[in-house]
C-alpha cells in the first residue's frame, strides 16, 4: 500500500449534469486526483471536514483511494464493533476530553445491544468495562487488559451483527432501546437519551459518507424520545440576601480553612455568572480590579474537569476554549465593586499561582469539583434553614449561576447584555432563564384587565 502526506483539497461544487442535485467533493493524494459525489451539500463538507482533520493531525491517505488510513480502517471493518472502534479513532485527537466521555460512554451502551446471540456473554458491568476502558480507547492508550476484560473483547469481536445489519430497522430499535435505559434498568433521563442519540445518529452519518450505508437507518424509523426540560427550575435561584449569607457561610467550613480559601471562587459564580469550569481556571491577568468602582473579567479559558483516561495530558482538568465558542474567543464580564473588593482580598491573602491562576488546591493545583462541592453543601446547611436544605435552592454550586442570570434578567438589563456576559445566545437565554424572570405575570394581567373595562 503506497501512502503520501502531500494532500490537496479543492472547493465542493454542484453536479449540474445531474437530474437531482448532487455535490463533489474533489482533492489528491500525490497529484492523483479523488472525488466522491453525496446527495446533501451538508454531507459533502461533512466528508470534506473529516478529509481535512486527517491531513491536520499528520495522517497518511493512500494514493490508490486517496483515503486516509482511519477511513480505510473503518471501510474495511465488516462488523459493528470494528467500525465503532474505527469511528472513535478518527473522532479522537480532535475531540474535547468531556467530548471522548461522551461518545464512549453512548457507545457502551449501544454496542453491547448490537450483538448476536451466543453463549458465554459477559455480564452488563463488564462489557461495559471492556469498552469503557480498554476497546474504545485509542491503542496507546489501552491499559493491559485483565483476563476478564480479554474475554470479553473475544466476545464482542465473535457476537457483534454485521455493518450491513444496520439497515434493518430491528436492528436500530435494539439500539434505540438501549440508550433509553439506565444500567439499573431504570428509564433514563430525557437529556441522556438525547445525547447518546446524538452520537449514534454521528455514527451512523459516518458510515453513510463512506457509502457503507445508503442512507442514515435512525430517519426512517417513527420513535421520539422523551421531551428535554431546558429551563432552569426557579426554585434553586437565591435572592441576594440568602446568596451573601451563603458565601459567608462558606469561609466557616471546610478543613485547614478550605472554605475561606474558596470563597471568592463561589463569588465570581454569583457577581459575575462564570461557569464553575470558568472559575477555576481565572488568572490575575485576566482581571482589571481599580481601587473603586467597577472592574472587569476577560473569561478565555475553561478547565473542564473529566476523567483522566480522556484527556491527552493525564490531567484530571483539561484547558480549553469558551462553550459553544471559537478556541481565541474572549468573553469581557463587567463585575461590581462587591466582587472586585472580594478578589483584591483573595490576592492579598493568597497570592496567585505560578501562571497566574487565583484558585488553587491547599497543594497549588486546580481546584477539584469534589473539594468544592463539599464546601458549597456544607455552606447550605449552615446558611439554610432545615426546610431549605431539602429543598433545590441553591442545591449546587452552579446555581450560583443562575441565579446571577435571573437577577440580571429581573433587573431590567437588556438580554443582548445578559447574554454576552453570561456567554449564551439570546434565544438559548430567554428560553432557559424563561421561568426565572419575575413580573411578567403581573404586567400581563394588567393589561388584560385594561383592556377588559375599556
Amino acid at each position: 500500500m503506497s501512502t503520501s502526506y502531500d494532500v490537496k483539497f479543492f472547493e465542493i461544487y454542484r453536479n449540474k449534469s445531474s437530474k437531482t442535485p448532487s455535490y463533489v467533493v474533489r482533492w489528491q493524494v500525490a497529484k492523483k486526483r479523488s472525488s466522491k459525489t453525496y446527495r446533501t451539500k451538508a454531507l459533502a463538507e461533512s466528508f470534506l471536514s473529516d478529509l481535512r482533520q486527517a491531513a491536520k493531525r499528520g495522517e497518511p491517505f493512500e494514493i490508490e483511494s486517496g483515503l486516509p488510513l482511519s477511513m480505510l480502517k473503518a471501510k474495511s471493518a465488516r462488523t459493528v464493533f470494528d467500525f465503532v472502534r474505527a469511528y472513535v479513532e478518527m473522532k479522537w485527537p480532535h475531540a474535547a476530553a468531556k467530548t471522548r466521555d461522551s461518545m464512549t460512554d453512548a457507545l457502551s451502551t449501544v454496542l453491547p445491544a448490537l450483538t448476536k446471540d451466543r453463549p458465554g456473554r459477559p455480564d452488563a458491568d463488564t462489557l461495559r468495562a471492556a469498552l469503557r476502558k480498554f476497546a474504545l480507547l485509542p491503542e496507546d492508550k489501552r491499559p493491559n487488559p485483565t483476563p476478564e476484560i480479554s474475554k470479553a473483547i473475544r466476545w464482542l469481536e465473535a457476537a457483534s451483527l454485521d455493518l450491513a445489519d444496520l439497515n434493518e430497522t430491528k436492528t436500530i430499535r435494539l439500539a434505540l432501546d438501549a440508550i433509553a435505559l439506565r444500567l439499573d434498568g431504570k428509564a433514563a433521563s430525557a437529556n441522556t437519551i438525547r445525547r447518546k442519540r446524538a452520537v449514534l445518529h454521528a455514527v451512523l452519518e459516518y458510515a453513510v459518507e463512506l457509502e457503507e450505508l445508503p442512507a442514515n437507518p435512525l430517519h426512517r424509523i417513527k420513535w421520539k424520545p422523551p421531551k428535554t426540560t431546558e429551563t432552569v427550575d426557579p426554585r434553586v435561584v437565591v435572592n441576594p440576601r440568602q446568596a451573601r449569607e451563603l458565601l459567608t457561610a462558606v469561609t466557616y467550613v471546610g478543613k485547614r480553612g478550605r472554605g475561606r480559601r474558596l470563597m471568592a471562587l463561589f463569588a465570581c459564580m454569583y457577581y459575575a455568572a462564570l461557569r464553575p469550569a470558568e472559575a477555576v481556571a481565572l488568572r490575575q491577568q485576566d482581571c482589571h480590579l481599580p481601587a473603586t468602582g467597577w472592574g472587569r473579567i476577560l473569561v478565555d479559558v475553561s478547565r473542564p474537569e473529566v476523567t483522566t483516561r480522556w484527556t491527552d495530558t493525564g490531567d484530571a482538568h483539561e484547558a480549553r476554549g469558551l462553550k459553544h465558542r471559537g478556541r481565541d474567543d474572549v468573553r469581557p464580564v463587567p463585575i461590581p465593586p462587591v466582587l472586585v473588593k472580594i478578589l483584591r482580598q483573595h490576592i492579598d491573602e493568597y497570592g496567585v499561582g505560578p501562571d497566574g491562576r487565583l484558585f488553587r488546591s491547599e497543594r497549588g493545583g486546580v481546584v477539584a469539583s469534589t473539594a468544592y462541592t463539599e464546601v458549597w453543601q456544607e455552606a447550605r446547611k449552615l446558611a439554610l434553614t432545615p426546610a431549605q436544605v431539602a429543598s433545590p435552592l441553591a442545591r449546587r454550586p452552579y446555581d450560583l449561576r443562575h441565579a446571577a442570570v435571573s437577577l440580571w434578567l429581573n433587573a431590567g438589563v437588556p438580554a443582548p447584555e445578559v447574554a454576552e456576559r453570561a456567554g449564551h445566545s439570546v434565544d438559548v437565554l430567554l428560553r432557559v432563564y424563561a421561568k426565572c424572570i419575575d413580573g411578567q405575570q403581573e404586567i400581563a394581567n394588567r393589561r388584560i384587565d385594561d383592556a377588559l373595562v375599556a
